[in-house]
């Protein structure tokens, strides 16, 4: 039995890559497995968002080498965002590495994997799909790791060009799918036992259904066609032709795309949790000039106030930039003010690091290391703040969790995400497993990111629950962050 390994860097779109990829192994008779020693195939599903995930995937890749010494038909892959973006050259700059796959091109996997391990030479692969873009479809799992929620991805690419972000030469062009197809993939999967989606998206609320061959067309050709987002109507249609699914989430939404269309959604929604994850970067109309964003504060947060004031205990998250190229302690102090003002809940905060190929290289670095980490633990400091004065307002208030299953510290407790996509432990009566179900909880206290709860039946949780700590965010979302 030829066996597999995958280890994946980075946001939600990674993630959903990296199960697409067991996918097209396993439908191919690969089996998965947790030891490198085992594995004939190890596959490195990158991130290029940040220089940090970089380095991580480098140190990863450098462990693989004496075991690639002992076993030279072990086949090494490079996936995601950095094989897109450094293509051959990490063949010449990692000379043991196998196979470089870009994003558009893992249908192609496992021929690939068996051309190489034929004799072929060491492969790079990084193609975008523009003429006839493809999208992998989710499959709900039948075996133990069968999940209640899972990742449908409705556009790949974007044509934003924050002068940050290197997403668009590591993901292209926007490209849409069409609405029949997510919607019968979320059909499917709530069919498989799957009761939360998560749409996702570069830029995914800006989703609009498709014209045949407009990804290949020049920029300036594709905004001249796209009138306006078409997505609080593809979140109704799933709402209505899908019951089954209890939950709909979207990730990354761009604020320029936050319409009447979409508030209005919220308000009637009820399959819309009361929460949104709103990237805005920075509160300094300067700084987000410079940064290419395309909407000053004043719009953010008019924007944000309209989607609290939709629907009632609407909780907001985000990603902010510090130390970016120019900032100065006045710009920072009024993305302090927006953050108070928008009362976010959760947080992801970064160091700004230049990215090749994008335009703030032009800008320079000049905001020290050490002011770039003042800053990001002031950020940070604020937020959690605000997070546990919002936490500690739900004690004694009812919630709906989802039960994703057993909790980390076990137990038989089981923890799930409320409607604001908080952290929730619970206890269920003796003999249940709530694992999969929307259960109503009363909240009996909050901890620095996460709640305790009861279910109708159970009995409190003595002890705080022990949360993992997060690595670069504050908060109860899980993940790296968003490119939006």
């Amino acid at each position: 039995m030829k066996r597999y390994l995958v280890q994946t860097f980075g946001c939600q779109m990674n993630v959903h890559d990296s199960r697409r990829i067991e996918e097209v192994l396993e439908a191919a008779g690969w089996q998965a497995t947790d030891e490198s020693t085992l594995a004939d195939l190890v596959l490195f599903n990158t991130c290029s968002v940040r220089e940090k995930a970089e380095h991580k995937l480098r140190s990863a890749v450098g462990w693989l080498r004496p075991l690639k010494d002992e076993r030279p038909g072990l086949v090494i892959a490079i996936a995601g965002c950095v094989a897109q973006q450094e293509g051959e050259q990490l063949l010449r700059d990692i000379p043991y590495v196998d196979l470089v796959l870009g994003p558009d091109n893992i249908p192609e996997l496992p021929a690939l994997v068996e051309a190489i391990r034929d004799g072929a030479p060491p492969i790079a692969r990084t193609v975008f799909d523009l003429e006839t873009p493809q999208f992998l479809h989710a499959h709900p799992r039948s075996d133990a790791r069968r999940e209640s929620s899972a990742f449908v991805t409705v556009m790949k690419g974007c044509d934003e060009r924050c002068s940050f972000c290197i997403v668009p030469t590591t993901r292209g062009p926007e490209r849409y799918r069409s609405a029949d197809d997510i919607v019968s993939e979320v059909r499917a999967l709530a069919q498989g036992g799957v009761h939360e989606v998560t749409l996702l998206g570069q830029t995914v609320n800006s989703w609009y259904e498709p014209t045949p061959g407009e990804s290949a067309a020049p920029l300036e050709l594709r905004e001249k066609r796209r009138t306006a987002s078409h997505f609080a109507g593809l979140l109704r249609r799933i709402a209505a032709e899908v019951p089954e699914v209890l939950r709909l989430r979207y990730t990354s939404p761009h604020p320029r795309h936050i319409t009447p269309a979409l508030i209005a959604a919220h308000a009637e929604l009820a399959i819309l949790p009361a929460h949104v994850h709103l990237p805005v970067q920075s509160g300094s109309d300067r700084v987000l000039k410079r940064m290419l964003r395309r909407y000053t504060a004043a719009e953010y947060l008019a924007r944000a106030r309209a989607l609290q004031s939709a629907r009632a205990g609407l909780t907001l998250s985000t990603d902010i930039i510090v130390g970016f190229p120019g900032e100065t302690e006045e710009d920072f102090l009024e993305t302090l003010a927006l953050v108070r003002d928008v009362g976010f809940v959760a947080a992801f905060g970064f160091k700004y690091s230049p990215r090749p190929q994008t335009a703030a290289l032009a800008l320079g670095d000049d905001v020290p290391e050490d002011t770039k980490d003042d800053r990001l633990a002031r950020l940070f400091a604020l937020v959690e703040v605000q997070q546990r004065a919002h936490l500690a307002s739900l004690v004694g208030t009812r919630s709906t969790v989802l039960v994703e299953g057993p909790s980390r510290d076990g137990g038989g407790r089981f923890a799930g995400r409320s409607e604001r996509h908080e952290i929730v432990h619970v206890e269920p009566p003796a003999g249940v497993d709530p694992t999969g179900t929307l259960v109503t909880v009363e909240i009996l206290a909050a901890f620095k990111h996460s709640l305790l709860g009861r279910m109708d039946g159970g009995v409190p949780i003595p002890d705080a629950p022990r949360t993992p700590k997060p690595r670069v965010h504050l908060g109860v979302l899980g993940g790296e962050g968003s490119e939006s």
